[in-house]
């Protein structure tokens, strides 16, 4: 038995990839928005619908057999029943709008979620509507008032770091009566940036080293204004010149001479010894500890040198550089 849904689990899986390759070799990669015209939908029936043919079927030879008018009325009209539900279920998706949103960065080892909309531009509404892929994501199925929209989260899982690329996902219904499943491939090569997993707490990071007039502080005091400079993602809103910015000269940042800012300088060369995935890590690690605890740092790789700052900005730049590091 076990041998036995095993083989007809490998034909289905077999069967569901040459659908997705002939799929993309005819239709290529799609624009983002895609509207679904008909000729990309397919539909087929499901389980719940063979049963129901098969039981059709019965009830029409037993009808035969008998005579009986009644049963074959009865016949004929759940056969009706069903030709209507192919359709409505096939209309169901004829015409969506298919939106690739955002997709947050995820560290090595977590899921990655690709957030994918969906827009019904007709004055009528879709019923139970989601979103799969080949790794057994399945969104929960949802319901779009006419003109409306919707967000489908969609996971993936992201074993490694780099550029993680969803090229494939299925727009599936199976309203009304689940008799029938229609779907169709989408192609879009969605992407998400995977960070490496940190390492665990216990290598030190490199000791402080102090800067003058550099990363904006929350330690720093207000003594001796230096002047100004642009402001940068990650600056503290207390450190902008406001009314500098009200006079439409632009976003500045108020500087002061004489007031030490500490900052670490995390640098590749320093990890002698380590792997190159151990490195980036390590590195990973370190950046993290710093965020959580507000204090600016630096980040070095070869060809590449980050200068010392703080705040969300400047963390996601030099974790997105760890995902993209190429030794």
């Amino acid at each position: 038995m076990n041998l036995s849904l095993n083989l007809d689990f490998g034909l289905m899986r077999r069967l569901r990839q040459f659908s997705r390759r002939w799929a993309r070799k005819r239709h290529g990669i799609d624009v983002d928005p895609l509207t679904l015209p008909n000729r990309r939908i397919y539909i087929l029936p499901s389980g719940m619908g063979v049963a129901f043919a098969l039981m059709l079927a019965a009830m029409f030879i037993g009808a035969m057999n008998y005579a009986n008018n009644l049963a074959l009325g009865l016949t004929f009209l759940l056969g009706s029943l069903a030709l209507t539900a192919m359709h409505y279920c096939h209309r169901n998706l004829s015409g969506i709008v298919i939106r690739s949103a955002s997709s947050e960065p995820v560290f090595a080892g977590n899921e990655a979620t690709f957030h994918i909309a969906l827009e019904n531009t007709a004055p009528l509404a879709r019923h139970e509507l989601s979103v799969a892929n080949d790794h057994g994501g399945l969104t929960t199925p949802q319901l779009i008032a006419a003109n409306g929209r919707a967000v489908f989260d969609l996971r993936l899982p992201a074993p490694k770091r780099g550029m993680l690329t969803l090229d494939h996902f299925e727009i599936v219904t199976r309203h009304p009566f689940s008799l029938f499943r229609a779907w169709a491939h989408v192609h879009m090569n969605l992407t998400c940036v995977v960070y490496p997993k940190p390492a665990a707490r216990g290598l030190s990071p490199p000791p402080v080293e102090t800067d003058t007039g550099g990363a904006q502080d929350s330690a720093r005091g207000d003594e001796e204004f230096a002047g100004l400079r642009p402001f940068n993602p990650g600056d503290s809103p207390r450190r902008i010149a406001w009314k500098v910015y009200a006079r439409e000269q632009g976003l500045q940042v108020k500087l002061y001479a004489g007031t030490a800012v500490t900052s670490h300088v995390f640098d590749w060369d320093g990890l002698t010894g380590l792997g190159t995935e151990a490195r980036l890590s390590q590195l990973c690690r370190w950046i993290e500890d710093a965020y959580a605890e507000g204090r600016a740092f630096a980040l070095k790789l070869p060809g590449l040198d980050i200068p010392a700052n703080i705040g969300p900005g400047h963390r996601q730049r030099c974790l997105t550089a760890l995902a993209l590091f190429e030794p």
